[in-house]
């Protein structure tokens, strides 16, 4: 009986009108949705702690990487798991000055006559993350400084001679990414074997996909010489886009106008994105982490050590626990070059204690003020000043007058910095200013 009932229901099934290609049609805003939900949820069922995944389904965005010049010892390889990588992270990040490519602003013959092609590398930050991973350091080295850079070997071929004496921003043309990585490695006497470089684009597309960075300004901020030009009027200033690109390249309205200047303004606004990073602003966005880390795997170039998502994950999820207070960022010590006005050289003694601290993994500790463009928040009264436009292009509040977080005392094995090493934890609140 059930034998039969059986057959004449498969039978009724085999009469019914076969439908063919008849699948359901996904639009494309469906297969974004579908992507998005993915992400979504690996990151609201794994937590902060694998964030960065997002990277992962972003490789097919990785630019081709650049090979890095071999350097004693073995890279790690890239690791399979998502996880914390395994001990210790150099990594050199460049920002270069070329306009070729960089939109319409930049676009004119004047303009690119200034810079075109790979140019200079107008920034250069080493990250340092500790072996146990409870300290990053951030070190901005000025690109006036005069040193002596090995041979580099050429992206398609030969080899640029060594030198005793080179201004840093000229090691980008001369050998490429892997040459800036051979200089800082000889001047350090660390290996880095990751490395990274951005344009202005880049910086831009990063600064929209965080959704800007709130910085504090001690005084006005006006420098026609950037582009767009800049014109902020003192107090709280999210700055997003072409801005965050000008504020992060401004000399002449920050500090004494050196480059010197600039460094510390930009560990400003790197301390600010550390803490709204680290306060959940993006972390506990997924959206918005996704959205920047589709911005670095588009915008940056990357050494071929780095074009694996897993590494790319495996460094973020090694920041997750460091806490603000550990993260500390400071400018290569320099005095001015008696040979050149205008330039730079490593301070001997004070370039040995950082070089030696960051070669034997050592905790840093900070004794020197936040540098020549920047100020401690709690000592920044509101210098309001005229703005050189009519129209800021920002509004502004005062800035938050707060206590520094209180350092804490140097352990045995802290390397104490003299006073001349010049930086910030990203604990600390500081404000932008001029002279």
């Amino acid at each position: 009986m059930r034998t039969s009932e059986s057959a004449r229901r498969r039978g009724r099934q085999l009469d019914q009108p076969i439908r063919h290609g008849q699948l359901t049609r996904r639009g494309p805003w469906r297969t974004v949705a579908k992507t998005l939900g993915f992400t979504l949820g690996v990151l609201l069922v794994s937590g902060g702690s694998v964030a960065a995944v997002a990277t992962w389904d972003l490789a097919s965005s990785v630019k081709p990487g650049v090979h890095l010049a071999e350097a004693p010892g073995d890279k790690a390889a890239p690791g399979t798991e998502v996880s914390a990588i395994a001990g210790g992270v150099n990594l050199l990040l460049t920002g270069t000055d070329t306009r070729t490519g960089q939109g319409t602003a930049f676009e004119t013959s004047v303009v690119l006559e200034g810079s075109s092609g790979a140019e200079n590398n107008d920034v250069t930050i080493l990250l340092h993350i500790a072996q146990n991973h409870q300290r990053v350091s951030v070190v901005g080295f000025p690109r006036d400084l005069m040193l002596a850079v090995p041979a580099c070997p050429q992206p398609d071929g030969g080899t640029t001679p060594a030198s005793s004496r080179v201004m840093l921003n000229t090691t980008l043309s001369r050998g490429g990414l892997s040459c800036v990585v051979l200089t800082i490695e000889k001047l350090i006497g660390i290996q880095i074997p990751y490395a990274a470089q951005v344009s202005f684009d880049g910086v831009t597309a990063m600064s929209d996909a965080v959704g800007g960075v709130t910085v504090c300004l001690a005084t006005p901020v006006n420098d026609l010489y950037t582009n767009p030009p800049l014109h902020l009027a003192a107090g709280q200033q999210t700055l997003i886009g072409a801005d965050a690109l000008s504020f992060l390249r401004s000399r002449k309205g920050v500090g004494d106008g050196s480059d010197l200047g600039r460094i510390s303004n930009q560990q400003v606004f790197m301390a600010a994105l550390a803490r709204k990073v680290v306060s959940g602003g993006v972390l506990g966005n997924p959206i918005a982490l996704f959205s920047l880390a589709k911005a670095v795997t588009k915008n940056m170039v990357l050494s071929d050590t780095l074009t694996n998502p897993t590494t790319l994950v495996q460094i973020a999820v090694a920041l997750k626990d460091t806490g603000l207070l550990n993260m500390v960022f400071l400018q290569y010590p320099t005095v001015s070059d008696p040979i050149e006005w205008g330039r730079v050289i490593a301070e001997s003694s004070a370039a040995e204690v950082l070089n030696m601290a960051l070669v034997a993994d050592q905790p840093l500790q900070l004794t020197g003020d936040p540098g020549p463009g920047a100020v401690l928040a709690s000592s920044a009264p509101v210098v309001p000043g005229p703005l050189t436009s009519a129209t800021p292009q920002a509004t502004s509040t005062s800035p938050p007058v707060s206590t520094p977080a209180a350092a804490p005392a140097p352990a045995p094995t802290d390397a104490v910095l003299p006073t001349s090493v010049t930086g910030q934890t990203a604990a600390e609140q500081t404000c932008t200013k001029d002279n």
